[in-house]
């Protein structure tokens, strides 16, 4: 029997999605669940979720919870895989600080939890978490897979592949969902036989491919669809980086707009409106999310007839085929050890991964077209610098990270940065560890 830990495990409706998803797997079903978080209600809500829903699928699971850093090392001890969905500083404080901040510059966000000033501090206040996480994974269950689902993804996952023992691979729905989102805005039919190769950095992996089960390119339809495409949708942006990079990305045109510095411009405000920018939109959704969990928190939590389907996402599979020794393909975030030729080597990247027994075996990719691997150097740059400063406490990686900033560069001063810096690190105080 496996024992399957979550951190974050407040975070209920996605707990339900990977947790639900293993009770549906024949391998998985009769595992431990160990639930791990910080705040006690959401805990219990998780638990009693869990337990419901264990008892309509057979009862086979045993659902464990523990509460607070103090019983972390017992939520951990004897793992084999730990699932990561964290927020540190949830909503408020600290999302509000990383969209409130930046505004007194002029600076505008739609996401910020992947690159640029929200993403950095976010990557700064979760870090040390992390950091304890494998200190506790090392000393009790040394040989478990961290499975992480938590952003900033290639900041995240690099510094744990780079610094801390743990086997980590990096997981994002963009991969899964990209070649169908993007056939479907076009009125084109997706199947399953569509073959894709996608590869990148996580948020701004690259469509490379796409063909149809007899070999046909799809590319000059989906590109010519696109061209002929006038009425305003959510997916503009991408649709602009694909007509002038020639590739599609994998994240949405909300993220994609804050990874450039084409896009969000206070001297030309038209670009929001020509491009359908949502600006504030993580702020919106934050919101959006919690009035809905008051509502929907009694039909999960107190329902005894409570079902699951299957989800998308990848963490079951993965686990399924680890224990059989079974082959299953991922898009993971794994560290560049060669594998894309013309991307720096300590970058954490997005390819196509072999999982069975002996783990995740990334696939070589060599060089993206050179323009792909232009854009994306640009947003490493950043990934990089942010994970120097959170490894050695120095503000000036901090002050460096948001220069390489690509939207940042376009807006602001070399001294706005660094004082914008300066004040994120005041407004930060008591979630981010002393920086000198």
């Amino acid at each position: 029997m496996a024992k399957i830990v979550f951190m974050g495990a407040g975070s209920s409706v996605f707990v339900k999605n990977v947790v639900g998803d293993c009770m549906l797997s024949p391998v998985l079903k009769d595992s431990e669940f160990a639930l791990y978080d910080i705040d006690p209600v959401r805990l219990d809500d998780s638990r009693r979720m869990l337990t419901a829903l264990n008892s309509n699928m057979g009862g086979h699971a045993v659902i464990t919870a523990y509460l607070g850093v103090e019983n972390r090392k017992d939520a951990l001890r004897g793992a084999s895989y730990v699932i990561n969905a964290i927020q540190v500083g949830l909503y408020e404080p600290c999302t509000v600080t990383d969209f409130e901040v930046p505004k007194k510059y002029g600076l505008r966000q739609t996401i910020g939890d992947t690159l640029g000033i929200g993403g950095i501090f976010r990557a700064l206040r979760t870090i040390p978490v992390m950091q304890d996480f494998a200190d506790d994974m090392a000393a009790v269950c040394p040989d478990a897979w961290f499975l992480n689902y938590t952003n900033p993804m290639a900041m995240l996952t690099g510094y744990m592949q780079r610094y801390t023992p743990i086997k980590t691979v990096g997981l994002c729905h963009s991969v899964q969902v990209c070649a169908k989102r993007l056939l479907a805005g076009l009125g084109m039919e997706y199947d399953p036989t569509i073959r894709t190769l996608i590869a990148g950095i996580n948020h701004q992996a690259w469509l490379l491919d796409i063909r149809d089960k007899d070999g046909n390119d799809l590319y000059p339809e989906i590109k010519r669809r696109a061209l002929a495409r006038t009425e305003k949708h959510e997916d503009m942006v991408r649709y602009e980086i694909m007509k002038r990079f020639g590739y599609y990305v994998t994240e949405s045109s909300e993220h994609s707009a804050e990874y450039t510095p084409y896009f969000i411009k206070d001297k030309y405000p038209e670009l929001i409106e020509r491009f359908n920018i949502p600006l504030d939109e993580y702020p919106r959704r934050c919101i959006k999310n919690i009035e809905k969990w008051a509502t929907q928190r009694d039909e999960l939590t107190n329902n005894p007839n409570l079902r699951h389907e299957l989800s998308r996402e990848y963490a079951s599979h993965i686990m399924a085929a680890m224990e059989t020794n079974t082959p299953y393909k991922i898009g993971g975030n794994v560290i560049n050890t060669g594998l894309i030729t013309n991307l720096p080597q300590n970058a954490c990247v997005e390819v196509p991964c072999l999982v069975d027994g002996s783990g995740v075996t990334p696939c070589y990719v060599g060089d993206l077209p050179e323009q792909c691997a232009a854009l994306n150097r640009t947003n490493i740059n950043e990934q990089l610098l942010t994970i120097e400063a959170a490894k050695t406490l120095k503000k000036e990686y901090i002050y460096q990270a948001a220069l390489m900033d690509p939207h940042m560069q376009s807006e602001l001063s070399i001294d706005d940065i660094v004082a914008l810096c300066d004040d994120m690190i005041e407004a930060h105080k008591g979630w981010l560890p002393e920086y000198h």
